[in-house]
């Protein structure tokens, strides 16, 4: 039975941990449940939270230091009265002409007669520990009427700065005893009701508050059209990246003004027009790409659905004919495989070059293109920083370009030049030249000329031309006319930032 009991009190025991561990984690996600969600909401919450705080803030410092003047007020007052009754107990009495002497009466009289307390303040004097004369004016007690107070300072013998609670508040006096021969002969008291004075002060914190109040409303109001101009073009923004699709970039946020927010729209508006650009160019890539290789594999289908058993003849031809197509569609996956690779960080390999090696290596290269009149234009002099292979296979497929598109007994001219920074390798051949409609998308993959003469490749070779000019920060020029020829020129600067980066020589 022991045993038992140990075993349900442990049980019981870990229940209750349970119970309290899911109670704690109910009352987490309750509270997470009242963070907002919304950038509106959060944006609006800390604004008014900020501005109710501030608001607070003013009103207390103000309510302090509308204490702390009244404080400083009442002790200038109550120091002012007494040093006027100073001055008055020294002089002489206005209707004699002689000194007061120990005439206290008489100093008490021409004192209340000759000044007026301000509001709030009550004077009071005693003689012989009674209460004498008092100022006229209405106050909300009488201090002279209280014997605990009237017994407290007539027995006075230095003047006495301190406070006293009232059925009417809190007292805030001064009482100077007026002495002669080491005797008190009476005492002075002046007193002002400090309470009524704060409920001044009370008011105008009071209206301070309420302004504070309606500078909050106000303020979020203002927060909240801040916070739609705000968060309008991040809506816009989610709205249109959730309208996008695979087929679908025509989404746009509308963009207006210098801000930040406006910026963010138009960065992400060029993001957009990257992308279309990028997937209309893959799209066209595809197509391009599948229309080329389309072609060759029918005719190897066609072919060896024809190929005949009992003619050696004509299967060896068929075989000719299909292992050249198979070559054809081989060379143009190598060339995709090559366009696809510019982007990746390999795809140069960067050296120091003497562009008048390269100048000659090309030429010799270019003679086994064809028995043509390959004429060396220019030799250019110094050194670089490039990839001599690609280099040399761009240049290569601008003279196979002009042996193509030029007849037999025109020259071929090739040259290069170093000048102001920048390498010049050019191929000039005597052709038939590109129309100028057609020089803007001459460097498109799958682009052929429409010349007599057209070639019979995929129309890949100036479009890996480009890539490798590009991938060394350079360009493709061209200059042609209708019967007047072209000149091909790669220009790309002599030495390349990755280069220096790495500590290159």
């Amino acid at each position: 039975m022991g045993t038992t009991t140990v075993e349900t009190t442990k049980t019981s025991e870990g229940a209750g941990h349970e119970s309290r561990r899911a109670s704690l984690h109910r009352a987490l996600r309750g509270r997470l449940r009242w963070v907002p969600a919304s950038l509106r909401t959060r944006i609006l919450a800390w604004f008014i939270g900020l501005l109710a705080v501030a608001t607070a803030a003013f009103v207390v410092v103000t309510y302090e230091v509308l204490l702390i003047r009244l404080d400083q007020r009442i002790d200038a007052e109550l120091t002012q009265e007494a040093a006027e009754l100073r001055r008055l107990a020294t002089g002489n009495d206005p209707e004699t002409g002689r000194p007061f002497g120990t005439d206290v009466r008489r100093i008490f009289e021409v004192y209340l007669e000759r000044n007026v307390p301000s509001r709030q303040e009550a004077l009071v004097t005693i003689v012989g520990g009674r209460p004498f004369l008092r100022s006229r004016q209405v106050v909300p007690y009488r201090l002279d009427s209280d014997q605990e107070l009237v017994a407290r300072w007539g027995s006075l013998r230095e003047p006495d700065r301190g406070r006293v609670e009232t059925p009417a508040g809190r007292v805030e006096y001064l009482a100077v005893p007026l002495r002669a021969g080491g005797e008190s002969e009476g005492v002075f008291v002046a007193a002002i009701f400090r309470d009524r004075l704060k409920g001044e002060a009370d008011a105008a914190v009071r209206a301070a508050g309420g302004v504070g109040l309606a500078v909050l409303l106000l303020g979020s109001l203002l927060a909240w059209r801040l916070a739609n101009r705000v968060v309008r073009p991040v809506s816009a923004l989610t709205k249109t990246a959730r309208s996008i699709s695979e087929t679908d970039f025509s989404g746009r946020i509308p963009a207006q003004g210098r801000d930040e927010v406006a910026q963010l729209g138009r960065t992400f508006n060029e993001m957009l027009d990257r992308l279309e650009r990028a997937f209309a160019s893959q799209r066209r890539f595809v197509d391009e790409a599948g229309h080329e290789l389309k072609t060759p594999l029918t005719i190897v289908r066609g072919h060896l659905e024809l190929l005949e058993d009992d003619d050696p003849q004509e299967r060896r031809e068929t075989l000719a004919l299909v292992m050249d197509e198979l070559d054809r569609m081989g060379r143009i996956v190598e060339d995709l495989l090559l366009l696809a690779k510019r982007e990746q960080p390999d795809f140069l390999d960067l050296a120091t070059v003497e562009v008048g090696g390269l100048t000659d290596d090309v030429q010799a290269k270019a003679m086994a293109l064809g028995a043509r009149e390959w004429v060396l234009e220019s030799r250019g002099r110094g050194v670089i920083v490039a990839d001599r292979q690609r280099l040399t296979q761009a240049l290569l497929q601008l003279a196979q370009n002009a042996a193509r598109y030029s007849e037999e007994a025109e020259p071929i001219g090739l040259g290069s030049a170093v000048a102001d920074g920048e390498a010049r390798f050019w191929i000039r051949d005597y052709g038939p030249g590109i129309p100028l409609a057609e020089q803007e998308n001459v460097f498109e993959r799958f682009r052929r000329g429409s010349g007599e003469r057209r070639s019979e490749g995929a129309g890949l070779g100036l479009a890996i031309v480009r890539a490798i000019a590009e991938a060394h920060r350079g360009r493709v020029d061209l200059e042609s006319g209708p019967g007047a020829g072209a000149v091909f020129t790669i220009v790309i600067p002599v030495d390349q930032p990755d280069h220096r980066e790495m500590g290159a020589p």
